[in-house]
């Protein structure tokens, strides 16, 4: 999640969460828009300076398919302040967890850093996004491409044992700035593929491709110079990227999208969505404006 995006234009955002009529001002707990619920903070993990996470509550009748995002955010002067959030949580989890970063001047992440179990957290009702599997042509191995808090959707995606059914081969690459910014790592490496249910198809499937580009780290560099160089294709042992073959999402920083959209328009593939399945689908929500 980005501090500085916004879901929707800034005049549709204002005019769906402000308080409607007159007396609006006057209230002292003005009712929300129809848009939002509010869900409790259950636990909140602090991984690094810049990065944490939370679990809230679910409401049974929240449903969203995995890679979804939804509004997540706080009342602030009597007013909702919101962004949008991808769901970390599988779409079978009792409870739903976020990843985001810590920015000191942002309007929303400033305060959201501070919430403790027991909170209540603004949360949308409708999820949407791009990265869902229908938004994908068949193929036989999915890439999915995150850089830092972009991880989130790939979280919820890899916990989802359709998406074992319907490739040969997924392949999850994370660059960060740092190692310690390798948030979930253990998870991933080490929890996951001993999943009482998931374990066999992830241990079979899964493929885990950190990289890091701010210190020393096995794998270093941006993920674009590492797949250009061939070296990510050496590493894994797979052939270059194919759009007969593969297929991606990508989810992370403005260069990120920017570049590797472009890289991979130039190898052939085509860019997708929900009404027109393509190669590789961009969630753009969270693109810097």
């Amino acid at each position: 999640m980005h501090e500085s995006t916004r879901l929707i234009p800034k005049d549709t955002a204002l005019s769906a969460i402000q308080p409607l009529g007159p007396e609006g001002a006057d209230r002292a707990a003005p009712a929300l828009p129809a848009i939002l619920t509010t869900e409790t903070v259950l636990a909140v993990r602090h991984w690094t300076e810049r990065l944490f996470s939370f679990t809230l509550t679910r409401n049974s009748g929240f449903r969203f398919q995995s890679g979804q995002f939804t509004l997540l955010g706080l009342m602030v002067d009597g007013r909702p302040l919101l962004r949008p959030y991808s769901i970390a949580s599988a779409h079978y989890d009792t409870e739903l967890e976020f990843l985001s970063v810590k920015m000191a001047n942002g309007p929303l992440t400033s305060r959201l850093r501070d919430i403790a179990p027991g909170a209540e957290v603004l949360i949308g009702r409708k999820p949407t996004g791009t990265l869902v599997q229908d938004s994908l042509l068949p193929g036989r191995t999915l890439y999915l491409f995150a850089t830092g808090t972009g991880l989130a959707p790939f979280l919820s995606l890899i916990k989802d044992p359709d998406l074992y059914t319907r490739f040969d081969r997924v392949v999850l690459t994370h660059t960060s700035r740092l190692v310690n910014e390798l948030v979930h790592a253990e998870h991933i490496s080490h929890e996951l593929p001993r999943h009482e249910l998931l374990g066999e198809m992830v241990r079979e499937r899964l493929i885990y491709y950190p990289s890091v580009t701010g210190e020393p780290f096995q794998t270093s560099g941006r993920i674009t110079g590492l797949i250009e160089s061939g070296r990510m294709s050496a590493d894994l042992e797979l052939p270059p990227l194919d759009p007969a073959t593969d297929r991606a999402m990508i989810c992370g920083g403005t260069a990120l999208l920017v570049d590797l959209g472009a890289l991979l328009k130039s190898r052939g593939f085509r860019e997708g969505s929900l009404s027109r399945p393509g190669e590789f689908v961009i969630e753009k929500a969270f693109v810097t404006r």
